[in-house]
């Protein structure tokens, strides 16, 4: 057998979860081909796994294909029925114990720090104590979810030991990353809370170590639409350019969907524009019920990877009212670097979380939450700002969201050109 000289592996949530790191995978493993890397994987859970932990999907049929060099693995679980997680865990583990058996050097990149990093931590562990001496860098990457979500809900519920697993668990990797400055920021705030009630130290280990690594966008997908084809896609979906405001994400309360719905009857514009509410998620049947008697909201869960880019040229504006919740906060807004990539409209948002490191200043702002203000500010965006205000706003952006393509963000996460190998 014939192995690779250089392999990188992702653990992660990948296709066909929504899910924006998802897409990061995505982009960073089409990326390691040009590289370097001769072998990629995403390793991953079986498509029946997902579906049967409730996560929004993309429609199967319509996953856009990866280029030959990726391989995605779905380790089947391992053992009898008993202990559901712990069985597809062992079968991630021990998939990835078998790859570094072959001693080929290898990257290993988590992101969510459980399971993916525990995952990747004993793997490495496990075929080190085995005698294979794997020839291994690991990466973990804090998603925003990572904080906003398991370490600060172990914090108010008080479960210290837990959120002490899960600093061990990320500061064991040889290099430790965030999503944005914003999640750096709330990792070493949550550490200090740990540190204070544990008498632990993990807060300047935090400071020291974490960097900052936006997603990757594959910018080449949504920068200059074909004409022909945006209006094609519109025609299919009986819209035009211009006569639509677009809500494209997870439909949930903390994106904002719910204010946006009030807003949207308040609005002036609301008799030249139709809302489209593109995605879903938890949230998505209620608002359709809320909903139901409005017929200039339209709703589209069957959009894919390819109409995306499509649907954000043709709009009149974007907008992601996006507002704190106790579950999740915005930690950047990969929809909005994309929005920003393919044109359309201006985009309407609010300062939550790391917004403003994705949109810097090419965005309009409201508050979060304020309803009548979102009103108002769309209704500004789409019948008082001037045509030059919108271009120059539409420049800027592009110019911006560059700064997060998949190439750029890839060397600065993996530097080094050189094979693993020559590195030890």
């Amino acid at each position: 057998m014939i192995l690779p000289s250089r392999r990188l592996v992702i653990v992660v949530r990948a296709d066909p979860v929504i899910c924006g790191h998802s897409g990061e995978a995505r982009n960073l493993a089409e990326v390691a081909l040009t590289r370097g890397y001769d072998d990629v994987r995403l390793l991953t859970w079986p498509i029946p796994a997902l579906q049967a932990a409730g996560l929004p999907l993309k429609p199967l049929d319509r996953l856009l294909p990866y280029s030959p060099g990726i391989t995605v693995e779905r380790p089947e679980a391992v053992g009898d029925y008993r202990v559901p997680d712990g069985r597809h865990i062992a079968g991630l583990t021990g998939r990835l114990v078998e790859l570094l058996a072959e001693r080929v050097p290898t990257t290993c990149l988590s992101m969510y720090l459980v399971p993916h990093t525990t995952v990747v931590n004993d793997a490495v562990a496990a075929a080190r104590a085995a005698g294979y001496a794997p020839d291994v860098r690991t990466v973990a990457k804090a998603v925003g979810s990572d904080v906003t979500n398991v370490i600060k809900s172990c914090l108010r519920d008080g479960r210290f030991g837990a959120a002490t697993v899960l600093f061990t668990t990320f500061l064991a990797s040889d290099e430790v990353v965030a999503v944005s400055e914003y999640t750096r920021d709330e990792i070493v705030l949550s550490a200090e809370q740990v540190d204070a009630h544990c008498g632990t130290r993990f807060a300047d280990e935090c400071r020291r170590r974490v960097t900052v690594s936006y997603p990757p966008i594959d910018a080449s997908a949504y920068l200059d639409p074909d004409p022909a084809a945006v209006d094609a896609a519109l025609a299919r979906r009986g819209l035009e350019r211009g006569g639509y405001i677009l809500f494209l994400s997870r439909v949930a309360r903390a994106k904002g969907i719910y204010d946006l719905v009030i807003a949207y009857g308040q609005m002036r514009c609301r008799d030249s524009v139709r809302l489209i509410v593109a995605g879903t998620g938890p949230a998505l049947e209620h608002v359709r019920a809320m909903s139901k008697e409005d017929d200039r909201i339209t709703f589209l869960t069957d959009v894919d990877d390819r109409e995306k880019p499509l649907l954000m040229a043709g709009c009149a504006a974007y907008v992601l009212p996006t507002k704190p919740e106790p579950d999740f906060v915005e930690t950047f807004g990969i929809a909005l670097a994309e929005k920003m990539l393919a044109g359309g409209g201006p985009i309407v948002t609010t300062l939550t979380g790391g917004t403003g490191e994705a949109v810097g200043d090419t965005a309009v702002l409201t508050e979060p939450g304020d309803i009548a203000a979102l009103a108002e500010t769309v209704d500004r965006v789409v019948l008082d700002m001037p045509e030059a205000e919108k271009r120059d706003l539409a420049r800027r952006a592009r110019d911006r969201a560059m700064l997060f393509d998949r190439g750029v963000v890839f060397d600065s996460l993996f530097p080094s050109a050189a094979p693993a190998a020559a590195v030890g």
